[in-house]
């Protein structure tokens, strides 16, 4: 597979040289020669009989990182003081915490924040409950919710394990889009204990973002939770996945000249993200999409269908195609790979129709290597942020949860999915549009802001918000 240096995998060396000509220059050859790329060096002055420096190393895998160190250690004229983990080192604690949003000096300042004077303001939310989404955290706040069975491509590890993703997802929430998020981590054992355990956790929160749930229990979750709670509820590893991968199939459509309604799409998985990609595509008027899973292409009478590949085989495959990956893929415009590494072949791309359209978004590793089908696909994209045209979930909760809360919806509708989506593929500008820029990057903080104006404004069309 793609084997490079990653900031994931670098190290913080701390290192004590000799003051003598050539100790930094065998330092740093050492460390190339065996792969490492130093990606920072802190600046120093050399003077007196030594010098300490820390080098940032970045590396290909853990057991780089201490081929690297054991190098280091062998070095004439070196002492390796310490060295750490660089990923490691920046969750320790946590990566999120409380803070105050107002001072607390005097005796005045306290008798306003608490007793006696938050008295009054409970009495108003007690009188009128719809208060709270005004005089609370709840007008600003969202619960990440995960029971660990599906973490990344961890699978199922468990809510302590899940911890440090649904922490991350808690700081780009407040990163990207001024939300604030907290993550709740349940040690349930059914999809019921989730819906019973949010359910009375809900009046806290303004929304409730579904994590790392496995299906199909994820969609029964969502479903009931959608059913009983009067706040948006969003399972982004569908519905996030679901609009960044229509905003960069738009935009990869304007390339290749072809229309929505013309072209013909094959997923490849069909558990929580394909399913949710499969129906935000027909929103958006796809003239044909077939998913297919192990056994093969999902049709309408396949036996031993759960609930959520039954609706899709009902509404999808028109054609009642049949057979593996490899041979419903022939003549495809477009293929959209969430399902795992190495399932499409360069002969399948060559089978596709003129100008392909390749989203192999498995992470780590997807289902195919852009370098393999280069110079055979016309747009090319991966869920990996170390290639072109990474089809990321942070280009959608943020600003969808923004514009959800600012609009105070009841709801999140596939209106307001399509509206996130539009946005986000407004963002790449007719010149600056290209097979390696089909999508904006996720560090392009004005986009956040345009897809929460966007939501909020379908929300309100759709009639979704309180008055």
């Amino acid at each position: 597979m793609h084997q490079t240096t990653s900031t994931q995998y670098s190290i913080s060396l701390q290192v004590s040289l000799r003051n003598v000509p050539g100790v930094l220059g065998r330092l740093t050859t050492t460390i190339g020669d065996i792969g490492g790329n130093i990606f920072a060096i802190d600046g120093f002055v050399a003077k007196g009989p030594t010098l300490e420096r820390e080098i940032v190393v970045n590396c290909r895998d853990v057991a780089h990182q201490q081929e690297v160190v054991d190098a280091v250690v062998e070095l004439p004229d070196v002492d390796l003081i310490d060295w750490w983990d660089r990923t490691f080192r920046m969750h320790e604690g946590g990566k999120i915490e409380t803070l105050p949003l107002c001072p607390v000096g005097d005796r005045d300042d306290l008798s306003m924040a608490y007793t006696p004077g938050v008295a009054r303001v409970c009495t108003a939310i007690a009188e009128d409950d719809t208060k709270a989404d005004e005089l609370t955290i709840r007008k600003n706040t969202v619960a990440i919710v995960s029971d660990g069975t599906a973490v990344l491509g961890l699978g199922d590890i468990g809510p302590k394990a899940a911890m440090p993703v649904m922490e991350g997802k808690a700081l780009l929430f407040k990163e990207f889009a001024e939300v604030d998020a907290f993550p709740i981590c349940l040690d349930v054992s059914t999809p019921e204990e989730i819906v019973e355990t949010v359910v009375r956790l809900a009046p806290t929160f303004g929304g409730i973002n579904l994590e790392d749930i496995a299906a199909p229990g994820a969609f029964w979750v969502e479903e009931q939770l959608k059913a009983r709670l009067d706040i948006p509820v969003f399972h982004d590893d569908q519905h996030g996945t679901a609009v960044v991968t229509l905003a960069g199939l738009r935009n990869a459509l304007r390339i290749v000249d072809k229309a929505m309604s013309d072209v013909s799409v094959v997923i490849s998985g069909v558990g929580a993200a394909g399913v949710a990609i499969g129906k935000i595509l027909l929103g958006a008027g796809v003239g044909h999409v077939v998913g297919v899973d192990r056994v093969g292409a999902i049709y309408d009478g396949r036996e031993h269908l759960n609930d959520a590949k039954q609706w899709f085989a009902e509404n999808t495959n028109q054609k009642g195609l049949r057979g593996s990956l490899s041979e419903v893929i022939d003549g495809a415009d477009v293929f959209l790979g969430v399902s795992a590494p190495g399932v499409l072949t360069v002969d399948d791309v060559r089978s596709m129709a003129d100008s392909p359209i390749v989203f192999a978004m498995a992470n780590p590793d997807p289902e195919i290597l852009p370098e393999e089908v280069e110079g055979i696909v016309a747009v090319m994209a991966t869920g990996r942020s170390d290639y072109p045209n990474q089809i990321n979930n942070v280009l959608a909760f943020p600003g969808i949860f923004r514009g959800a809360l600012d609009a105070r919806a009841t709801d999140i509708t596939e209106n307001m999915k399509l509206a996130a989506a539009d946005a986000i593929a407004a963002a790449v500008a007719d010149d600056h549009l290209s097979p390696t820029h089909i999508i904006p990057s996720v560090f392009e903080r004005e986009v956040q802001f345009s897809v929460a104006s966007a939501v909020a404004a379908a929300a309100r069309h759709d009639g979704v918000v309180r008055s």
